[in-house]
């Protein structure tokens, strides 16, 4: 299938160069000229897309190269789009060139834009450098013959240097897109795991509406758009998911607490046929009535412990459906609140539900940290995911085999069975279509449903 989609991919030399912060601004200011947009993040982020999504007001999703492969992460970019979209924004991740691995391109933000031949501005961090900028410029350029980048921003610069430095710039035959002077009273706060999330600031409207104006007065958003308009053609094939014999019920935890959620994760669980609906362990009393599925997802429940624990009527909602046989997917936060005991972030330790015989504690350090390939013992259907933790416990399960990819590190972690898969790994169900479709039909099959 073929189709012409305006599409930009938004990269830069290195991570903490003001992607997410410009890219909002841009969705914001197109946004406000009445432009109608779909937006995406490079890599397994989940905050970036929160933010995305509160400028546009609907689902921002994750692209990854080394979750999927070419023909599904096009089949996921296409489908993220709607009739009316006009403009699409990918902000990458970490260096334009860096990938899963010290010394491979593969899950990076060039590969996406190499998959989904798109055009690439380069966002340069220009903070005390003038000429020098050109030079990093250039430097990208000349790395990858096949380059991709149509057009520059610059960061953190002033009127005065852009304007000087234009000419060199147009000299690489390379658009000068404009750029952002220091805005230090817009920059977002951050904590363990990153910037913190946009229900945390107190007024994200009347943020990101400044953020437009500051972007409108600066950047040249037609030539900008523009750009994405030559992005060429794009091919893509759809990717054939496995149905359920039977529908079931998906109760998915969604709060303050549990936010780390692939929008692309719940798409594949309704097309395999299940039903996704949605409830708070923070503030809701008991599970939806009919929950045959329960997804306790990633997030902040250390932040959350006393309030999850004084919650008590939800634990034991959620004890109980497990004792009944309701199938567990908890990952990372929901794992941990699974557990006997949660540490906060002040090292005060509250009961949680109590289904994983194990203690939760935090260790100051970030732990296993990025991509794994993921194989149950004894063997079988590997899936990709990733970890990322500050948290451990005294048992994080052996029923899988965690590989590190490019690099000969792995560890055991999962608690599975045939009636949940329950672990620190964030799953990305798209990197392996029939790994969860199966499980659940197993489950279906044991229970007679």
């Amino acid at each position: 299938m073929e189709q012409i989609i305006p599409r930009l991919v938004l990269a830069a030399p290195h991570s903490g160069s003001g992607k997410t912060m410009i890219t909002m601004g841009l969705l914001a200011a197109f946004q406000k000229r009445g432009v109608k947009l779909a937006s995406y993040k490079c890599g397994p982020d989940y905050i970036d897309p929160m933010f995305h999504g509160r400028v546009l007001g609907i689902p921002t999703r994750n692209l990854d190269t080394y979750f999927t492969d070419a023909d599904t992460t096009r089949m996921l970019f296409v489908q993220g789009q709607t009739e009316e979209t006009e403009l699409s924004l990918i902000e990458g991740v970490m260096g334009y060139y860096d990938g899963a691995g010290l010394a491979t391109e593969i899950g990076s933000t060039y590969e996406l834009a190499n998959v989904l031949e798109a055009p690439v501005v380069l966002i340069i961090d220009a903070a005390g450098m003038s000429l020098s900028a050109v030079a990093v410029l250039k430097g990208f350029l000349e790395y990858r013959e096949l380059n991709r980048i149509k057009g520059v921003l610059f960061n953190r610069m002033s009127k005065q240097v852009y304007e000087e430095i234009r000419p060199e710039v147009e000299l690489l035959g390379v658009c000068p897109l404009g750029y952002v002077p220091r805005l230090s009273d817009m920059e977002l706060p951050s904590r363990h795991l990153g910037l913190v999330t946009p229900g945390e600031l107190c007024d994200l409207r009347a943020y990101t509406e400044k953020l437009a104006e500051r972007i409108e007065e600066t950047v040249d958003l037609d030539a900008l758009f523009a750009v994405a308009q030559n992005a060429p053609e794009l091919t893509w094939n759809p990717v054939t998911l496995p149905k359920l014999s039977q529908t079931l019920h998906v109760s998915v935890a969604r709060d303050e607490a549990f936010c780390f959620l692939y929008e692309d994760n719940l798409k594949y669980l309704r097309e395999i046929g299940a039903k996704v609906q949605f409830f708070s362990p923070l503030h809701d009393t008991k599970l939806p009535e009919e929950t045959d599925v329960l997804l306790l997802t990633g997030g902040y429940p250390e932040l959350y412990a006393r309030e999850l624990s004084e919650n008590e009527v939800m634990r034991r909602s959620i004890r109980g459906a497990l004792e009944n046989g309701v199938y567990a997917l908890a990952e990372c936060g929901g794992f941990l609140y699974l557990t006997e005991q949660l540490e906060d972030m002040k090292g005060h330790s509250y009961p949680m539900a109590g289904w994983i015989p194990a203690k939760a504690f935090q260790t100051k350090k970030l732990g296993r940290f990025g991509y794994i390939e993921l194989t149950p013992q004894p063997g079988g259907a590997q899936i990709r995911g990733h970890e990322f933790h500050y948290f451990d416990t005294t048992d994080n399960g052996s029923d899988f085999i965690a590989r590190k990819p490019f690099r000969d590190v792995s560890w055991k972690c999962m608690h599975a069975s045939e009636r949940g898969l329950i672990g620190f790994p964030h799953l990305y169900y798209y990197s392996n279509p029939t790994f969860l479709a199966e499980r659940l039909e197993q489950y279906i099959e044991v229970c007679g449903k």
